[in-house]
């Protein structure tokens, strides 16, 4: 049996609905709905007589066609060309869902609204607060560990060596073969693009000056950074997130234990500790990339490549490199500790805050590493 009967009833329509109307019948309803012919104007009666069980999805299915059918042909502000009865018993569910669609068709006839002065104050605003709430968290986060430290130093044990140890391993220890390839792989770019534009004025020695300072004052320690945000940044936000999620961090605490003092301390300590020894290493496989480009390249021998390698160095050029690693060392840890602190709920707040984590250090390095080049400049460091 056919679920809808169309017939004409006078000057209007009548629909017969028959037999099982349960979702189980779902997608016969369906298929003659689109059958029923378009567009239809007049009136339309829909007699439930003769249907049986009818379900929430059929209807809602009906209600849809019915309005479609019935769309004015000249714009949603006309009035409707099909004007819709119900008889027979209809189901209960019937005027919640004629609510719902007439709900659902307002919102769709609502324009836009035009953008305002008062909507981007009002934006602004907003925006202003969450940034003012997301500083006081950061200040607030950093004078914890302002306090914790202190009372480190004061007793010793609190220090927690042996998980500074292990951070240090891990993070400094364990990211020397990525960092001195990366390196040695940027120094080679840098001497082979400078040889190029230098070899046009017949200045190739001048590479060996190119190298040494731009490694030694800002590759080597920017590259470093860089590295160990994406490295570390992100595993510190991911682990004390996961900790979080698993209610570790809420044990520590109901057991007397300080979070600060456990996790994120010798995180921060460790990664400090880690990054100048790090930097280190990127200065020497950056010279190394250099001088290795200049000896097969433009066949500038060792001797010579050590011999313009000092004379390019001013007594500042490894320090003004060295000074920043313990400051990006400690952005890059309290962001990934931070951000890890705030993870709550959900497995996808951990990956935002996690990808957030890396996301920021990476640009409070370049932001600081920018703040040390004007310093530096004023001072004549």
């Amino acid at each position: 049996m056919d679920a809808l009967e169309l017939k004409r009833d006078g000057a209007g329509w009548r629909l017969c609905l028959n037999g099982d109307w349960s979702l189980a019948s779902m997608g016969q309803i369906v298929q003659e709905l689109a059958a029923l012919p378009s567009p239809m104007s007049g009136t339309l009666v829909c007699d439930w007589s003769h249907a049986e069980h009818p379900g929430m999805g059929p209807v809602w299915a009906l209600l849809t066609r019915l309005a479609e059918l019935g769309a004015p042909m000249d714009g949603p502000e006309h009035v409707p060309t099909l004007v819709v009865h119900h008889d027979g018993c209809p189901p209960d569910t019937l005027k919640l869902l004629q609510t719902l669609t007439r709900a659902h068709h307002a919102l769709l006839d609502v324009p836009p609204a035009a953008p305002s002065i008062e909507g981007g104050l009002d934006k602004l605003g907003r925006w202003a607060v969450l940034q003012g709430t997301e500083a006081r968290g950061v200040l607030e986060f950093f004078g914890r560990i302002i306090e914790v430290l202190g009372q480190a130093f004061s007793h010793l044990r609190a220090l927690r060596v042996p998980s500074i140890t292990r951070q240090i391993y891990e993070t400094g220890v364990l990211a020397i073969p990525i960092v001195s390839l990366i390196a040695f792989l940027i120094s080679v770019v840098v001497a082979y693009l400078g040889a190029q534009q230098l070899s046009r004025f017949g200045a190739v020695i001048f590479v060996v000056d190119l190298v040494t300072i731009a490694v030694l004052r800002e590759m080597g320690v920017l590259l470093t950074a860089i590295i160990v945000a994406g490295r570390s940044g992100s595993a510190f936000a991911a682990e004390i997130g996961v900790m979080q999620l698993n209610e570790e961090v809420d044990a520590l605490r109901a057991m007397g234990m300080n979070p600060i003092e456990l996790l994120v301390l010798p995180r921060i300590l460790g990664l400090v500790i880690a990054m100048p020894a790090l930097t280190i290493i990127a200065d020497a496989m950056g010279l190394a990339g250099g001088g290795l480009l200049s000896l097969v390249q433009l066949h500038i021998p060792l001797p010579q490549f050590t011999a313009r390698l000092r004379e390019a160095l001013a007594p500042t050029t490894f320090w003004a490199g060295l000074i920043k690693a313990p400051v990006f060392g400690l952005l890059i840890g309290i962001v990934g500790t931070y951000r890890g602190m705030q993870v709550r709920d959900s497995a996808r707040e951990l990956g935002r805050l996690t990808t957030m984590a890396v996301v920021q250090s990476i640009f409070l390095v370049i932001l600081a590493d920018a703040l040390f080049a004007i310093f530096f400049e004023q001072i004549d460091f």
